[in-house]
């Protein structure tokens, strides 16, 4: 699926529409390029009225919620707690029940899973699926009836998104089943070679995507597994150039009010938000104005936001890759709750484990080593490793802790 193109002016909220991705993306949602949208952000000290303090209608702009935006204002602890017995004895308990990402054992290190106001970090070297792995979790979320997933990729078109999705079902995690397992190459011959049919005047061939893929016996079952959430999955093609952090903000607000707050931020990836009109000085400033500002977003708006981070040179020429080898480590070391970080096992791997057994080594090529480097939730450097199915775009969620000794001079527990 895609969302549709931004136009100029910003809708009041309408509680009547209960579509997340009209809120976002409707015939009158956020152009996000144009300066003069509202941002969502409480007004600036210059710009508010020298009077006494605002009426109830006043602080909920839009329609937000007066739980979020009274976490903007001072409360006494005594008025916190009121607030969460209402929410409890309303059957909302949703600061209580974290999000599986649906990778076991690694919801068990980080306390159950994604939780809201927290920022979560998944980093590593190119080719290593931190995409798969990211995308993969968006969609063990988004099966849930209740929850809805924000896709913003920098990198890639809602439509390649979809057909790693289709592969991915294909072997329909966590069962695995490749006997019916779709690449990529494989789907687009399917429909390439139904459209070549229809045009040469054959019977029996289906004219649009859907319809090809209902009907070949492969590409049927993906696709009906992926018609289950695909109405809770929004996906953006988010441009370096101009989505910033206002423009996350913005429909990342309208997404929580149609959503009544279940809703999770992915970007992929971090480094590559626009940032304007601020002007860093450097990487590092870049990198520390946009994780700050990502930060903000998951508290302010009480959602969970999963992210994307890439690694400096240093780290891609490292043989294995820390927290600190990303890039504007020290931000990211102190804004993140959780910070994943993944290695290709066989490149990991102390040598005595490859000079013993030639043949083990050469499967360790498809493990990748997934290490909780921070964890507000639990124990750090903590090591779990699953196995990827590059071809397919998706990994064994059903994983298991490292037993061999890694590089580093560390030894995993058994």
């Amino acid at each position: 699926m895609s969302t549709r193109r931004f136009t100029d002016d910003l809708p009041e909220k309408n509680n009547s529409n209960p579509d997340p991705v009209a809120a976002v993306t409707g015939s009158a949602a956020v152009r996000i390029a144009r300066p003069q949208q509202r941002p969502v952000a409480v007004p600036t000290q210059a710009s508010r009225p020298e009077v006494s303090p605002p009426t109830e209608e006043a602080r909920t702009p839009r329609g937000e919620s007066k739980s979020r935006l009274g976490a903007m204002l001072p409360r006494t602890l005594a008025q916190v707690i009121n607030e969460a017995d209402e929410k409890v004895m309303a059957g909302d308990l949703v600061d209580f029940v974290p999000l599986p990402t649906g990778f076991d054992p690694l919801d068990g290190i980080i306390g159950g899973g994604l939780r809201k106001t927290e920022l979560s970090l998944l980093g590593g070297a190119q080719g290593v699926g931190k995409t798969i792995c990211a995308l993969q979790i968006a969609r063990n979320i988004a099966l849930r009836p209740d929850q809805y997933v924000f896709y913003l990729s920098y990198e890639h078109s809602e439509h390649h998104l979809m057909h790693r999705l289709l592969c991915l079902e294909s072997i329909n995690p966590p069962e695995i089943d490749l006997t019916n397992g779709l690449k990529l190459r494989d789907m687009f011959n399917i429909v390439v070679a139904s459209r070549a049919k229809k045009f040469m005047g054959k019977q029996g061939g289906p004219g649009s995507m859907q319809a090809i893929l209902k009907d070949h016996p492969i590409t049927a079952p993906a696709l009906a597994r992926l018609q289950r959430y695909s109405d809770r999955m929004i996906m953006l093609k988010a441009s370096p150039a101009v989505t910033n952090l206002r423009a996350i903000k913005e429909m990342t607000t309208r997404l929580a009010d149609a959503t009544g707050g279940n809703v999770t931020v992915f970007i992929d990836y971090l480094q590559k938000v626009a940032v304007h009109p601020e002007r860093p000085r450097d990487e590092n400033d870049k990198v520390t104005i946009i994780v700050e500002g990502l930060k903000d977003i998951a508290m302010t708006i009480d959602v969970p936001i999963f992210s994307i981070v890439a690694a400096d040179r240093e780290g891609l020429k490292s043989k294995r890759i820390h927290l600190y080898h990303m890039r504007g480590s020290s931000a990211l070391d102190y804004e993140s709750d959780i910070a994943i970080i993944m290695n290709n096992k066989y490149q990991i791997l102390a040598k005595d484990h490859i000079a013993f057994n030639a043949y083990n080594a050469k499967n360790y090529r498809n493990w990748v080593v997934f290490t909780v480097e921070k964890n507000r939730a639990g124990r750090a450097m903590s090591d779990v490793e699953f196995e990827l199915q590059a071809q397919h775009f998706a990994f064994n969620p059903r994983g298991q802790k490292v037993q061999q000794q890694l590089i580093d001079d560390k030894i995993i527990e058994s």
